[in-house]
């Protein structure tokens, strides 16, 4: 109730307009509804009725209504709203009217993951590094106009781009987001912040909350931000490498000063079960058509499913830390692209390294090159949905309701994409046969 408290008298004392509750379908898109200063108190008591059957993923219409219920401690002023009164945002969970959580809720089902760490003594840390692409506009009528020519952190006078991601990572810092780094990306145009560390629900949030201001503050520039994969051929895609760490209380529990790799037991089980359960978490951390354009061989992204130390194309690749900061050790999940749901996502690969953690799963040993794969990972959306289907893991992880929502809409995605006939078709076949 103190948070609460605290909530009602910032909006009181700061003049704030409006509030905007967040949530998320299971895909991940980002949904809000307005309240004012007046409904705010009873909101944060009781929650906001909303029709559940209009967001995909979520309620039946015969079971329409859920309740957006408020996490105080979320409560943010958005600086990079315009003119005139403030607005500031806060996450809710969804839950049902009767007050249990709603299982098609993105946001319940990571905190139910999280919450089965922390009673075997986990907190999951991590700390994404969001990739994406300026472009002058976003209509599909045309390829993409990338703003430059720039590769890795390239450092151009009067570059309108990366002032622009300089101007965003001010915003995010403003808002209490700290920012690790941001730098040009490889691709033209292409552009790269990384965020500093924090518990894996919070950072669910925060990844939601950094997408939405790069791109309102790109609009606000006559720009746009985009998050796709894979929006030019020829050039890498967007990906979102996930550093993850497991601790106990203090005590970073993947270091061992003993291992050649610097990898606990616990943090070699961990990543045996990220390799043993690669291709069901797939459809999750690249869960559209064209991710599978981006997890292709050379451009950096991961293709077959190992682990390694210096090997960027390796699934899951160790950073070697620096001399006496053993509690840096971490791992490197590299598959995700930047458009995924963070919620699931997040969800799926602590689910899956704590089954290798429960189980005792054996870690392979290390690639070397391209050899050592256990396997590839999958190469198209629908043997990746298929895996997901049939994956116990999944259906513990995320729920039935979600899994079975979420694989109609990825095949409905497919089928779409299958009968569609594409430029290079045109441009291919159609003057010589």
């Amino acid at each position: 109730m103190q948070q609460n408290d605290y909530v009602l008298r910032t909006v009181e004392e700061r003049g704030i307009g409006f509030i905007q509750l967040w949530f998320t379908d299971v895909l991940g898109t980002p949904k809000a509804f307005h309240i004012t200063p007046q409904e705010l108190e009873g909101a944060l008591e009781e929650g906001m009725t909303f029709d559940g059957s209009a967001i995909d993923g979520f309620s039946r219409v015969q079971e329409a209504d859920v309740l957006a219920r408020p996490d105080a401690s979320t409560f943010q002023i958005l600086p990079y709203v315009g003119s005139g009164a403030e607005i500031a945002r806060v996450f809710c969970d969804i839950s049902n009217l009767d007050g249990s959580p709603f299982e098609g809720c993105p946001r319940h089902t990571l905190r139910r993951v999280a919450g089965h760490a922390k009673e075997k003594g986990y907190t999951f840390y991590v700390a994404p590094e969001i990739e994406y692409f300026y472009f002058a506009n976003l209509d599909p009528s045309t390829p993409p106009v990338p703003l430059d020519r720039g590769g890795y952190f390239d450092l151009s006078p009067g570059d309108r781009a990366s002032d622009l991601r300089r101007r965003s990572v001010q915003v995010l810092e403003e808002m209490g987001i700290p920012v690790e780094h941001s730098q040009h990306e490889d691709a033209p145009s292409q552009h790269e912040v990384d965020l500093r560390y924090t518990d894996v629900l919070t950072m669910a949030d925060t990844v939601m909350t950094a997408r939405l201001v790069l791109k309102a503050l790109a609009t606000e520039a006559g720009l746009v931000a985009s998050f796709m994969p894979k929006p030019m051929a020829n050039v890498q895609g967007s990906g979102m490498h996930t550093h993850c760490s497991l601790w106990t209380g203090e005590e970073n529990a993947f270091a061992d000063p003993n291992n050649d790799a610097g990898l606990s037991p616990t943090g070699r089980a961990f990543i045996a079960g990220l390799l043993t359960h690669a291709p069901e978490l797939t459809a999750v951390t690249n869960q559209w058509v064209n991710s599978y354009k981006r997890l292709v061989p050379g451009h950096e992204a991961p293709v077959s499913i190992g682990w390694a130390r210096a090997n960027r194309g390796a699934l899951v690749r160790v950073p070697v830390v620096k001399a006496g900061k053993l509690q840096s050790t971490r791992l490197e999940y590299r598959a995700p692209d930047s458009a995924c749901n963070p919620y699931l996502s997040f969800a799926m690969i602590l689910a899956a390294g704590l089954k290798g953690i429960e189980a005792g799963y054996e870690l392979d040993p290390e690639m070397v090159g391209a050899s050592g794969a256990r396997g590839p990972l999958p190469s198209n959306l629908n043997d990746a949905v298929d895996a997901l289907e049939a994956s116990a893991l999944a259906h513990e992880t995320l729920g039935t309701h979600v899994v079975e929502w979420f694989v109609r809409n990825k095949r409905a995605e497919w089928g779409a994409y299958k009968s569609e006939i594409t430029q290079f078709e045109l441009d291919r076949y159609l003057p010589v046969l």
